[in-house]
């Protein structure tokens, strides 16, 4: 069917996938169906498609929700669902990281194939602006979920793994090999959901965390100046810095600091 859907918009455009867009279209009914049941979309759900591409996911998403927005950067695969049969969704023709007034806190599930280069700054803005989203399911490259799931004190612990261990539950839930594409990518993917849990992000905790980890071999105190009280309140020492901190401390302090009125961060 994507091949089918890929012959068909060369002829009548020229189109070719561009690996600038990490257009590399997901052709396996099986896992396609995988990650449709993973979503766990119901009726009333606002569900947020980014990057549909050809519309694989999106055509059986557009069937469980009369509420679908799909976000998609080049124009002539928006043209493209724009007339596919059966497709019954919002089609906003734009970068994701560039868009605004889409109704973010509106989402309940996200659904995303995330290109490598922009995985983290999607992920970010995701978490800081749909807010009450309940779950996200991913594609992701196999090799960025360690990025994903990272422990203190590892080089790969940062902004990213904390704001996934914040907003709740984290689950690799199956790899996806090379020949599941057209065309295939150069590495195996993995299918990611996280599901809420009590807390609710938003863009400070972001901004905050993009700070601490600016300049990582630095203290604390050199990146976010005048929070030795917070630091003390939380039992937390000095000479310490971001890296060394779990999640449930990093967000801690960003709240101490928040309630003390200190807008440096």
């Amino acid at each position: 069917m994507i091949r089918d859907d890929l012959i068909k918009l060369n002829e009548q455009t020229g189109f070719s996938p561009e690996l600038k867009f990490g257009q590399n279209f997901l052709s396996d009914e099986n896992i396609i169906s995988d990650i449709v049941d993973l979503c766990d979309i119901k009726k009333s759900d606002k569900v947020l498609e980014i990057g549909p591409g050809l519309g694989s996911l999106s055509l059986p998403l557009s069937g469980l929700t009369d509420n679908l927005t799909l976000v998609e950067i080049d124009k002539r695969l928006a043209s493209f669902l724009g007339e596919k049969e059966g497709l019954n969704a919002k089609i906003i023709v734009s970068d994701f990281l560039k868009l605004k007034d889409y109704g973010a806190p509106g989402f309940d599930k996200i659904v995303s194939n995330l290109p490598y280069y922009v995985m983290t700054d999607i992920m970010k803005k995701l978490f800081a602006e749909c807010v009450n989203a309940g779950k996200m399911v991913f594609m992701i490259e196999e090799d960025a979920f360690n990025r994903v799931v990272a422990k203190p004190g590892t080089k790969q612990y940062g902004p990213l793994s904390v704001l996934c261990s914040l907003y709740g539950n984290v689950v690799k839930e199956f790899t996806v090999q090379r020949s599941a594409f057209i065309p295939a990518p150069n590495t195996t993917s993995c299918v990611i959901s996280l599901t809420k849990g009590e807390r609710t992000l938003d863009q400070g905790l972001v901004n905050f965390l993009d700070q601490v980890f600016r300049m990582r071999r630095k203290k604390l105190l050199n990146n976010v100046k005048g929070i030795e009280d917070q630091l003390d309140l939380l039992n937390i020492d000095h000479n310490c810095r971001a890296e060394q901190l779990e999640p449930e401390a990093l967000w801690s302090l960003y709240n101490a600091i928040i309630e003390s009125g200190n807008k440096q961060a």
